[in-house]
């Protein structure tokens, strides 16, 4: 039987109640919290604050089974959070503790919350800095069913979860080990031809060229279909390319330049990117990997306007085997990269499929329908 048809029978002749949430949990702001707080007090308890994920750890802690909490200022408002054990709450995030007197449970009131975000995001004002007042969010109504409807909705619900976060646990352990194997595998070789060159003797660099904002659309069409790559990535897309084949890519200009992308076929780059291309001797897909390892955005200027100067890219020394041992080299990185960075394969792409199917499950089981209120004469 279907999800939704099991659910149909479950409600069948069972009343939903939509009560103000402020009527069934109490909402307060937690305590003022500061980097430097945490930075002079290190320890084991996670601060939750403004964002998902904890801004650090502390010694203390002034939260305790009380997971849930909402985002209340900044770019993250309306976030959900989720916390247990034992944690400090800082006064960017607040605490929605169900009253005791409430029919409800805590993992049905964390996905529903998670559910009507766009409800709560309507609450929030965004003059200035963004910010959920909490006297709105108290009388925003919530549909509960009777907890008998509310442990089968969190059964289903936190099979998904569970799944998630068990690929995102294995995600994270082999982008660990793809990190050490390509620590391993390119500053230690087994290659009796290894020579110490720099960078300009390896490659060719020249920065991209000028093209006006105004020339790059944000959306391919029939006419942009070359994409257009500046400092940080794919800006857009143009009618024109400049290159056409194996290249890497740089970025010269921004907080984030110093990033390396593989790029094939015909493409744009602008000024704000270094086109590479691979001298006789040098696999390119080696040479992906090498320059993601050097983290380049170390040689950058300190300006207000960082920026990598292809001069002194060009001089920049490194190991190169032989070619058979820079082509070994990249097979097996190669795999790892596709498993730990792929968007089209490999586990982030099953993360994404599993949190795409725990969401729309999640609105299936929790889009109750609201009663219509009948005027009386």
């Amino acid at each position: 039987m279907s999800h939704l048809g099991y659910m149909e029978k479950l409600l069948d002749g069972v009343e939903v109640e939509w009560t103000p949430i402020g009527d069934v949990t109490l909402i307060k702001t937690g305590q003022a919290v500061s980097k430097q707080s945490i930075s002079s007090n290190p320890g084991q308890y996670p601060v939750i604050n403004s964002g998902r994920d904890p801004l650090g750890f502390i010694d203390k802690w002034n939260t305790k089974n009380d997971p849930i909490g909402i985002t209340t200022r900044g770019a993250g408002v309306g976030s959900i959070t989720w916390q247990e054990g034992k944690y400090f709450r800082g006064n960017l995030n607040y605490s929605v503790t169900i009253k005791d007197s409430a029919k409800l449970d805590v993992r049905y009131l964390y996905h529903l919350l998670c559910q009507i975000q766009p409800a709560i995001h309507s609450l929030c004002t965004f003059d200035g800095i963004p910010a959920l007042n909490a006297g709105r969010l108290k009388s925003l109504e919530i549909p509960i069913p009777p907890l008998n409807v509310q442990d089968e909705i969190v059964r289903i619900l936190d099979t998904f979860t569970e799944l998630t976060a068990e690929l995102t646990a294995e995600l994270t352990a082999r982008q660990q080990q793809y990190a050490y194997y390509r620590e391993q595998l390119l500053t230690s070789f087994n290659d009796d031809k290894t020579e110490i060159k720099t960078l300009k003797d390896i490659f060719i660099m020249k920065a991209g060229q000028h093209i006006s904002a105004s020339k790059i659309s944000a959306n391919k069409s029939t006419s942009h279909i070359y994409p257009c790559f500046g400092g940080n990535g794919i800006r857009g897309f143009v009618d024109k390319k400049s290159h056409d084949g194996s290249y890497l890519l740089i970025g010269r200009q921004g907080a984030l330049c110093g990033n390396v992308h593989r790029m094939s076929g015909e493409f744009y780059a602008t000024e704000h990117a270094v086109v590479v291309t691979a001298k006789d001797g040098i696999n390119i897909d080696w040479a992906f990997h090498k320059l993601t390892l050097m983290n380049l955005n170390q040689y950058a200027s300190k300006s207000a306007q960082p920026g990598l100067a292809v001069g002194k890219l060009a001089g920049l020394k490194v190991s190169v085997p032989s070619l058979d041992e820079q082509e070994r080299i990249a097979a097996i990185l190669d795999k790892f990269d596709a498993l730990t960075t792929s968007l089209t394969e490999g586990l982030p792409r099953e993360v994404e499929l599993r949190q795409q199917q725990y969401e729309y499950y999640r609105d299936l089981l929790l889009s109750f329908p609201k009663p219509e209120v009948v005027a009386h004469d």
